[in-house]
């Protein structure tokens, strides 16, 4: 079966909301309401599973009944403290809810709201053949190390450079047989699922993103997102 999770456990703390950001309304939908969707059209997917900051639950299952009445292919669960715990979260659902099988997740940030559905499947193309996959984009900057504070100690070269995106995919077995092999330092450092198959020479395949696929992070994303959704329309 193919899985998507959309990671929506933050609480919008680097926007200064009171609320998570994924409630914010961009047009006239919730920013999850917007992924959401998408994902709900790539028939491929079998089951989506949207993570919640735990208090914020019950609010999150209202909104998506909301939106999706009695929709049951989507099930809302409590994230994690972390973006892996989040992930962790959405596969242990797969595993007590689902056969234990190789089963396909699709994790996607839900505050990209302009991911589009030949994105998704192009992630679930790739990911076929490989132990996981990642959208990515050319990076436009120069892009300075610093390994310490106010010291410039590295400038990678431009051309090797790419900036990821979701929806990442990653086939489920594989990523758990990696993780239980991990130790604690290694666990630690993890802040995406393509960071796991990278400490073991995973097989990652990149494929390219799109431009509009940018995630909405900061207040000022908030105002591109609705400029951007008016041009589109």
């Amino acid at each position: 079966m193919i899985f998507a999770a959309m990671l929506a456990g933050g609480i919008g703390t680097r926007m200064g909301l009171n609320k998570p950001k994924q409630f914010e309304i961009v047009g006239d939908k919730p920013i999850l309401i917007h992924s959401t969707e998408t994902f709900l059209k790539v028939n491929e997917i079998d089951r989506i599973i949207v993570s919640s900051p735990e208090k914020f639950i019950d609010r999150t299952k209202e909104l998506i009944n909301d939106y999706f009445p009695d929709d049951e292919k989507i099930a809302v669960i409590a994230g994690g403290e972390t973006r892996n715990d989040t992930i962790l979260n959405s596969i242990k659902y797969i595993k007590e809810n689902y056969s234990d099988e190789d089963h396909i997740l699709i994790t996607h940030d839900a505050a990209r709201i302009f991911v589009s559905e030949s994105l998704v499947k192009k992630s679930i193309d790739s990911v076929i053949n490989h132990d996981a996959a990642s959208p990515v984009m050319p990076a436009v900057d120069v892009i300075f190390e610093t390994k310490e504070e106010g010291k410039l100690t590295d400038i990678p070269l431009r051309r090797n450079l790419v900036h990821a995106q979701t929806p990442q995919s990653f086939k489920i077995n594989r990523f758990m047989e990696i993780y239980s092999n991990l130790n604690q330092e290694e666990i630690d450092t993890l802040d995406e699922a393509m960071m796991l198959f990278f400490l073991r020479d995973g097989d990652v395949k990149l494929f390219k993103g799109e431009s509009g696929n940018f995630k909405i992070t900061r207040n000022i994303d908030l105002k591109i997102a609705e400029a951007y959704l008016n041009e589109i329309k």
